[in-house]
């Protein structure tokens, strides 16, 4: 049996410095959490919907696009993160 040893998972947002997976997990988790907590204010669904499609500059992008793409943001951590990792940050 072969020992496996930790190695550090890098993303390369640039070539000269790579990030941290763990980094890029905090940001999914905390995307997640923000819009979670957007959905859960008082702004109606609608009035995201316009002002993301009022500050688009992809013009064929209309508001059902929008929606499909703002109701996956709070499940991105449920699906990209190992279940280890989303359960800590719910601590």
């Amino acid at each position: 049996m072969q020992k496996q040893s930790k190695q550090t998972i890098t993303v390369k947002t640039n070539e000269e410095n790579p990030e941290p997976i763990e980094l890029l997990a905090e940001a999914i988790i905390e995307i997640s959490n923000a819009y979670k907590k957007i959905q859960n204010s008082r702004l109606k669904k609608r009035a995201i919907l316009l002002l993301i499609r009022d500050m688009t500059t992809y013009p064929q992008m209309g508001l059902k696009e929008i929606e499909l793409i703002l109701d996956t943001v709070p499940r991105l951590a449920e699906y990209w993160l190992k279940s280890n990792v989303t359960s800590e940050s719910k601590k």
